[in-house]
């Protein structure tokens, strides 16, 4: 992840989503390091596809942006289980990926409730 700060969504979570990738090929061949990467690949991806669907969306895509946060959150969590399992050495509390993904869950969450306003 660049240390640039990248204010354009789109780009935010595809660079977010680069990242997840780098971890994903970071984990180890294992049973768990092959489970986790499988679920870390799906739900750490998803949040920039389903952005983009929300872009073409006919309607506000309240729906797809909650399940774009749900989909970070179960992110944090793979990343959770990788630090305390120490499957990546390099990766901390503080690596960029993981305050990325504290970021975008609360940018997301944001715009869904002035969404929700407005939609009032």
């Amino acid at each position: 992840m660049s240390k640039e700060r990248i204010y354009d969504l789109e780009e935010r979570l595809i660079e977010f989503a680069s990242g997840i990738i780098d971890v994903v090929e970071s984990l180890p061949s294992s049973k768990a390091g092959n489970y986790i990467a499988g679920q870390l690949i799906r739900c750490g991806l998803a949040p920039a596809l389903l952005y983009g669907e929300v872009q073409s969306a006919e309607s506000r895509g309240i729906h797809k942006m909650k399940i774009a946060i749900k989909e970070l959150k179960e992110t944090r969590v793979c990343l959770k289980l990788i630090i305390r399992k120490k499957m990546i050495q390099h990766l901390t509390q503080r690596h960029t990926v993981i305050q990325e993904n504290e970021e975008l869950i609360a940018i997301l969450s944001k715009s869904v409730n002035t969404a929700k306003e407005n939609s009032k």
